[in-house]
């Protein structure tokens, strides 16, 4: 048996999608803090539990009979979490319900030494992992392509976008890695391992996307560059939340250090078709 956690989340709810397309669906159990927000997923045939990473127990209950366990990571930290506390009761609760394997969706750029704090959660988590005594695979997954297209937001309103210093990103749908994913649950290996880096085809930074978003909309969305500082200030002035802001400028920083640029070809090898261009995410989200 599958669980696939994290499922009222965009990748999890992928995850256990593009695993029903492989395995039958009685196979598969995605997993939650609110079940009652999942009714699709159960409409396929799905089972649908109640697990939260910050209650050990309903994890042990959600993981009974696991085979093998995807662990979707947690994003606590942006608002004020504990993201090691919550990976650790999902590879305890793992370890104690006997499953085979623990696969974790980490991050090419997962490292305690990273300018973005997401990547020491990343690292931490993998070691974690690694200890668990259970086989494992860590999942290197390319900048998210759904960040990129929701930084576009107000500047596909306003025509400007504001941005600190970045550098080129490797921009990774979803749906693709949502389909990887599900085909290494499904591959005939159990060996441990790290993939390389999960990414689509090519690095753009947000000046680029800036260019691509006005060609689509047919009208003028320029990037205005600011300093770090001045950036932490617009920042506040949006009411953005306090925990978030250093993941914020976190990203221009690591962006600028080339730490989100590699392209590789494994996630195209592994789906069998070119990666999703974020230009078509784009195109998807902003285009009528």
């Amino acid at each position: 048996m599958f669980v696939v956690t994290g499922v009222t989340g965009q990748l999890g709810d992928a995850i256990a999608r593009a695993l029903a397309n492989l395995v039958p669906a009685n196979e598969i159990v995605g997993t939650c803090r609110d079940a009652s927000r999942t009714t699709d997923l159960a409409s396929l045939g799905i089972n649908v539990r109640q697990g939260d990473f910050g209650d050990p127990a309903s994890l042990r209950t959600a993981f009974a009979g696991a085979s093998q366990i995807l662990i979707v990571s947690s994003n606590a930290r942006a608002h004020g979490g504990d993201t090691l506390a919550q990976h650790r009761n999902a590879i305890d609760a793992a370890r104690d319900a006997g499953a085979k394997r623990i696969v974790y969706t980490s991050h090419m750029a997962a490292s305690v030494k990273s300018a973005f704090p997401p990547m020491h959660d990343h690292a931490k988590t993998e070691d974690m992992v690694k200890a668990s005594g259970l086989s494992w695979t860590i999942l290197k997954h390319g900048f998210y392509a759904g960040s990129g297209v929701g930084m576009l937001a107000d500047a596909v309103k306003t025509g400007t976008l504001d941005t600190a210093v970045d550098g080129p990103v490797s921009w990774t749908a979803h749906a693709d890695l949502a389909e990887a994913a599900a085909r290494i649950l499904t591959g005939p290996s159990l060996e441990s391992g790290s993939t390389p880096p999960l990414t689509g085809s090519e690095a753009l930074d947000l000046g680029q996307l800036a260019e691509i978003t006005s060609d689509l909309l047919g009208r003028p969305v320029s990037r205005h560059v600011h300093s770090d500082d001045a950036m932490h200030k617009k920042l506040e002035e949006r009411g953005v939340p306090a925990p978030v802001i250093p993941i914020s400028l976190g990203f221009y920083t690591a962006a600028r250090n080339h730490e989100f640029a590699g392209v590789d070809p494994t996630l195209q090898q592994l789906i069998g078709r070119s990666p999703i261009r974020i230009r078509d995410l784009i195109a998807e989200k902003y285009v009528q």
